[in-house]
């Protein structure tokens, strides 16, 4: 796969992960919010249990020898979810993509600045840091109303 097909899929899951809130808490409406967080990722395991069953070729058997943090990913994922559900209604979904996006670049910064969990170490430039600010002010200006 080449780095535009990348970018493009990654662009796609960006558009997937701003219309997700939205739709959550829709459905938190009727359900509650832990209740819409909940049957949001039953689907999605259940299309990912579809996606496994006919493309996948790794081994389950693997988790057993995981770390204990190896699997605070899903973890993550339902607070992350949980946290919009419950934000959208009372911020609107810019103003919490906002927020999210820009603890997720200061976050990812730093994680990148450090190397964190294995992963190759990239620098946090006076560049990135300014790209950071810029971002964040941007964001500051999308939550005001």
């Amino acid at each position: 796969m080449n780095n535009l097909v990348l970018v493009l899929l990654v662009a796609c899951g960006g558009l997937a992960v701003a219309m997700q809130p939205s739709i959550n808490a829709r459905l938190a409406r009727n359900i509650g919010n832990f209740e819409s967080s909940l049957v949001s990722f039953a689907v999605g395991t259940l299309a990912l249990l579809v996606v496994v069953l006919i493309f996948g070729r790794g081994n389950m058997r693997g988790v057993a020898a995981a770390s204990w943090w190896e699997l605070t990913g899903g973890f993550l994922g339902a607070y992350f979810v949980t946290m919009t559900i419950i934000a959208v209604p009372r911020l609107g979904t810019a103003a919490v993509m906002a927020i999210a996006i820009a603890g997720q670049l200061i976050a990812g910064a730093l994680l990148d600045q450090y190397g964190a969990f294995g992963l190759r170490q990239i620098p946090l430039t006076p560049l990135r840091g300014v790209g950071i600010m810029l971002l964040c002010l941007g964001a500051s200006l999308v939550i005001r109303r």
